[in-house]
């Protein structure tokens, strides 16, 4: 039983770091780090890439104004002492700058993962926008050491490859790759791991966060993290995010092209 109870205190800081990712994209700062000799496609340099993602999620940050969705949490966990699977399915709202509400629509499972994982992590969101959590959050040269790593074609188009570490073992850092669209410079993809070991009891955690586009906005898709304990059981997370509703929302200018040079 203590094994569960450790797991899901696990779970919900891992998948805090999905949770507060902001709305349009992670805002970075440009790292000095130069691009690795196998980087010869990228027509933009790292310092180009995150400036152009800066401005460019500032500018879908100030047109948003207030959308709604409809969201879908399941946990499931095999293990000692035994199974638990979970799912919450939530009406979401968001209004800007950085408020969040819920109402829960229904939920099935185990009360155990729904109190303990699904609403502490719409709480989190909420705490979230606080500015002193905010700020430590945020992808930048402050927090994290950025690089260019790829650049990639898709379905979706080109996409460039950034790889990212913390500068400190903060409690929500990660290290892991950010995938960056070439045109709206928003970020498309996370592959992550937490930068430190949530508690004794995880073993080992992976983090995947995918965006979609919505009338011009790149909000989230779809959230996973998946977490194996130390005494043999795995617990994986998922967020799929329905049926977005865009209200209020000001035109985006055209200015979510590549840009160099800028600074």
């Amino acid at each position: 039983m203590h094994a569960v109870f450790g797991l899901t205190r696990d779970v919900t800081k891992l998948f805090f770091l999905l949770a507060v990712v902001p709305i349009s994209a992670l805002r970075v700062s440009a790292d000095t780090n130069p691009l690795p000799p196998s980087i010869t496609t990228a027509p933009l340099s790292v310092d180009e890439v995150v400036n152009n993602l800066i401005r460019n999620d500032e500018e879908r940050e100030k047109a948003l104004r207030h959308y709604e969705a409809t969201r879908v949490y399941r946990l499931s966990y095999h293990g000692f002492p035994g199974n638990r699977e979970a799912e919450m399915t939530v009406d979401a709202t968001y209004e800007s700058p950085a408020t969040k509400k819920f109402r829960v629509l229904s939920q099935t499972g185990s009360k155990l993962i729904i109190d303990r994982v699904f609403k502490r992590l719409m709480e989190s969101e909420r705490e979230a926008a606080e500015p002193e959590i905010h700020i430590r959050m945020l992808l930048n040269r402050n927090n994290y050491y950025i690089s260019l790593i790829g650049f990639e074609a898709s379905a979706q188009g080109n996409q460039y490859v950034l790889e990212v570490s913390p500068k400190e073992q903060a409690r929500y850092g990660y290290r892991g790759k950010v995938w960056v669209d070439a045109t709206d410079f928003a970020v498309t993809r996370i592959d992550a791991e937490p930068a430190q070991n949530p508690s004794f009891w995880t073993k080992r955690s992976e983090i995947h966060h995918e965006y979609m586009k919505v009338q011009g906005f790149w909000l989230p898709q779809r959230n996973e993290s998946i977490s194996s304990i130390r005494l043999g059981g795995q617990a994986t997370l998922t967020i799929e995010y329905h049926n977005y509703r865009i209200f209020d929302s000001r035109p985006l200018a055209n200015s979510a092209k590549a840009s160099a040079g800028v600074r």
